[in-house]
């Protein structure tokens, strides 16, 4: 039974170090493979654009589980341990700004790009938020790395 307890403890002590990477991967194949393919092989930009929102507003939800159960695991991983604190912080902020980056993308820009409303600056706008959430789901992923080390 103590082993038990002690590959519990070990699998939730990584469990956000998994999430981030699984929110990490899941940005990095959708935005660098999956919808660039769909423009290729699918014979309407029309048909892959509408496409690549249905996904897009599926990657939304994965962030979202994602980053909102790393606060949580975080949360409880820091009233266990106060030094687990100076590193899991940062990433508390990466995945805060991923998440506001997320939502804002989903509700604010998506709409306005699907009405074709100014599509070149939302698009852009929205490209932008994606790599920026990119960004801070890898930067939360380091920072959770690093924490797991210790």
């Amino acid at each position: 039974m103590k082993s038990w307890r002690l590959v519990t403890s070990k699998f939730q002590a990584h469990l956000p170090l998994w999430l981030a990477a699984l929110w990490w991967g899941s940005l990095t194949t959708l935005g660098f493979l999956v919808v660039p393919l769909l423009f290729v092989h699918l014979p309407t930009p029309a048909l892959a654009g509408g496409m690549a929102a249905k996904l897009f507003a599926a990657q939304t939800w994965v962030s979202l589980a994602c980053g909102m159960l790393m606060l949580v695991l975080i949360k409880k991983s820091q009233n266990l341990a106060a030094d687990h604190a100076s590193i899991a912080y940062p990433a508390t902020i990466f995945i805060l700004v991923g998440l506001l980056l997320a939502l804002l993308s989903e509700f604010a820009v998506a709409p306005r790009i699907v009405a074709r409303e100014n599509l070149r600056l939302w698009h852009g706008a929205g490209s932008a938020m994606y790599f920026l959430q990119w960004v801070c789901a890898g930067m939360a992923f380091a920072k959770l790395s690093n924490s797991s080390q210790r």
